[in-house]
């Protein structure tokens, strides 16, 4: 395929939650379309893992290392993409983290982890990134969930959290749509990722857990990744604030 047929050729996108999962898997299907890509994320040493597995698809990469609930490492982080690759056209906002566990075991301290990571993270990235998505006329996707329109026993805090992303999304999509700027979002349900794993961690979980989705199992990251870049292409120009469900039929029920 020649550089000028690729969907995001002389595009840049920078990724949070970029280190594994379906942050990786999209850092690398975005490289394959042309596009140059940053990685964010609290790990080094996965990030890393990530950039290299981008070259070695034959795309640019770089990582920084970024908490996404601190506001001066979110700064740094866009400040970073800019100064690496001159531009920023796409922000997959993707970095989130789970819990589980019944509300009588839940802490203020839990909360605000869940929160903090889930959804600050969400906030401080669009705050420092649609100046320069103005500029490009690009756009933002969040990862969401399934478990973002539903509710769910002993999962509260994620649930809320993904709820709460979504709402976010349609007000930025209503906020930012007369500069250019569309805002959508991705809800998956089960993924064969590290979360995923962590989750599901009895054969008896993995079980009920597939049992949930009608399509007969649990999804993969490159599933995602084809969902994202296509959200977050021109294909999907007219979209801004829609919430994408790729659930296999979880939600459907």
């Amino acid at each position: 395929m020649s550089q000028q047929a690729k969907t995001f050729a002389d595009k840049v996108v920078l990724i949070t939650g970029g280190t594994s999962g379906i942050g990786r898997e999209s850092a690398i299907a975005f490289a394959q379309q042309g596009a140059r890509v940053v990685v964010s994320g609290r790990r080094q040493k996965e990030g890393e893992e990530t950039v290299a597995l981008v070259e070695k698809a034959g795309g640019r990469a770089s990582f920084i290392q970024a908490d996404v609930s601190d506001e001066a490492q979110v700064k740094s982080m866009i400040a970073h993409t800019v100064k690496t690759f001159g531009r920023l056209d796409i922000v997959f906002a993707n970095a989130g983290l789970e819990w589980t566990g019944p509300i009588s075991n839940a802490t203020v301290e839990d909360y605000r982890k869940v929160m903090d990571v889930n959804v600050l993270g969400v906030v401080l990235a669009a705050k420092h990134a649609i100046p320069e998505l103005v500029k490009t006329k690009g756009n933002i996707v969040i990862t969401s969930s399934g478990a973002g329109v539903v509710g769910m026993p002993n999962v509260s805090l994620y649930v809320a959290a993904k709820h709460a992303v979504i709402g976010l999304a349609k007000s930025l999509a209503l906020e930012f749509a007369p500069q250019g700027v569309r805002v959508n979002v991705i809800s998956p349900a089960a993924i064969q990722t590290e979360m995923f794993s962590r989750f599901a961690n009895t054969p008896e979980m993995l079980k009920a857990v597939t049992a949930m989705h009608p399509i007969g199992r649990i999804g993969t990251p490159r599933e995602i990744a084809d969902a994202v870049l296509f959200v977050a292409s021109d294909k999907a120009s007219f979209m801004t604030g829609s919430n994408i469900l790729v659930d296999g039929g979880f939600t459907a029920q």
